[in-house]
């Protein structure tokens, strides 16, 4: 990963990527850079802010040619590259690279999967960007649960007038497993609808509750503890080994009957046969699910069919400033990359812990 002091390093853009964030990093490089992006060589996109673009689209043989040599000549990329199966490891196929500015905030899997866990690769990851729309989401999930949204959909398609006793926020009690960026934002927001928040993360000291603004820290061998105050479950957390199957049948035996539960973290965090159980006894009442073990959800899970189930297909991060504020991530960084501040960069994954 070496390249001579007086070669300008070469970007590669190796995902959809708009055209205005495109210009904008060629006006912040000032040419101190080389930027190459062709968009013949990605796939079209389904939506704004899509990063992996249709799923039967393949490259010509022309076209995957001038996809290698520029991963060949490449110091920094926008995004891991999707190599056919087969291909030799990344590093082989971009034997000059120095840094990857990904799209995702957890890459942590991917990075291991990669086999890049013990090189000198820097990773800048998404970390933070999706925190709004994430946040949004989960009130949405309490909101529609609290205010009936269902009954009220279903007595309106059958023109039905029949008054009801909803419920409200203020007084419940959110309980955050995981707690970052994502999570800050998610207890500021439950704050503003008057819930009282608490978090269990590696740190559960009173310093870490008022960075992250939450009433409380529980310890990890406290989440029993912390799952039965609760009227609300979010997970955020990263996916790691110490993560892994977090949330099992103890976990929810130990949560209230009724309880809300909502995941936007990953899908091995929780075990799914102990969450449809839960589902379908009664102990959870409603659960916004972003994401599952696998993905797509087959056709023939029986989450779908669910009532007190909302199925989203991992888009609750998406929205349509999403590049934008990754493309403010890498401008910043590119500007350390350049002057040699490497310990000023942003978002710098952890190898060892996964995030």
């Amino acid at each position: 990963m070496s390249r001579e002091q007086n070669q300008r390093p070469v970007f590669f853009i190796t995902s959809p990527l708009e055209q205005e964030h495109v210009d904008r990093i060629e006006r912040v490089a000032n040419g101190r850079i080389e930027v190459r992006y062709e968009p013949d060589l990605l796939p079209p996109t389904r939506y704004v802010a899509d990063h992996d673009g249709v799923a039967d689209w393949a490259r010509s043989p022309e076209q995957q040619e001038r996809f290698l040599e520029h991963l060949s000549n490449a110091n920094i990329l926008w995004d891991f590259p999707k190599l056919p199966a087969g291909s030799p490891g990344i590093m082989d196929v971009c034997p000059n690279l120095e840094w990857v500015q990904t799209t995702s905030a957890g890459v942590g899997q991917l990075v291991h999967r990669l086999g890049l866990a013990d090189t000198d690769l820097r990773v800048s990851t998404a970390s933070g960007v999706h925190a709004e729309p994430l946040a949004e989401f989960v009130m949405l999930v309490l909101l529609s649960h609290v205010k009936q949204l269902s009954r009220l959909q279903f007595d309106q398609q059958d023109h039905r007038w029949v008054r009801y006793c909803g419920d409200e926020l203020p007084g419940k009690h959110m309980a955050i497993v995981g707690p970052g960026r994502i999570g800050k934002r998610v207890a500021e927001v439950a704050h503003a609808f008057g819930m009282t928040v608490s978090a269990m993360g590696r740190r559960n000291d009173p310093e870490r509750a008022r960075e992250l603004g939450v009433d409380r820290m529980y310890a990890r061998e406290e989440l029993h503890d912390m799952l039965s105050e609760a009227d609300c479950v979010v997970l955020c957390c990263p996916h790691t080994p110490e993560t892994e199957n977090l949330i099992d049948a103890g976990a929810f035996d130990a949560m209230k009957d009724g309880v809300v539960f909502v995941n936007i973290s990953r899908g091995p965090v929780v075990v799914e046969d102990a969450l449809y159980t839960a589902l379908t006894s009664g102990k959870i009442g409603f659960a916004g699910l972003d994401v599952f073990r696998t993905e797509p959800l087959p056709e023939d899970s029986p989450f779908w069919d669910l009532p007190n189930v909302l199925v989203s297909p991992h888009s609750a991060s998406t929205a349509s400033s999403e590049n934008q504020k990754i493309a403010d991530i890498f401008c910043h960084n590119l500007e350390c990359y350049l002057d040699g501040r490497y310990e000023d960069m942003r978002n710098l994954l952890d190898f060892k812990a996964m995030y």
